[in-house]
């Protein structure tokens, strides 16, 4: 299967959709990610990554039902696919060997 890079922003995004489960919506999505991240973000940055994920075949999406709280919106909520959950661990392994390989002297750096 080829590969398709996944973004930093991408893989947060994704992630975050994982974690939510069934409350992963863009407003959620949003605020969990600003709450995690410590820094304000746009709505158009976590739509768009929504649907570069998407398209991707890492998400997919449904309506959920229209409620009163949101004047009768609906909200879209996504999940993670089998796909995305593939390129979920090969993106943790791929960190972790990495950073295993990572000689403990290297760590020890100072900020200038």
């Amino acid at each position: 299967m080829k590969k398709t890079k996944l973004g930093e922003f991408e893989e947060l995004v994704l992630l975050t959709v994982l974690v939510l489960e069934e409350e992963a919506y863009g407003v959620e999505i949003k605020r969990e990610l600003e709450e995690r991240l410590s820094e304000s973000l746009s709505v158009g940055s976590i739509q768009s990554a929504l649907k570069r994920l998407e398209e991707k075949g890492y998400l997919e999406s449904e309506f959920g039902e229209a409620t009163q709280k949101r004047g009768g919106k609906r909200k879209r909520i996504y999940s993670v696919t089998s796909s995305g959950k593939q390129v979920l661990n090969e993106m943790k392994d791929i960190r972790s060997q990495l950073w295993s390989a990572v000689p403990n002297a290297s760590l020890n750096f100072q900020a200038l």
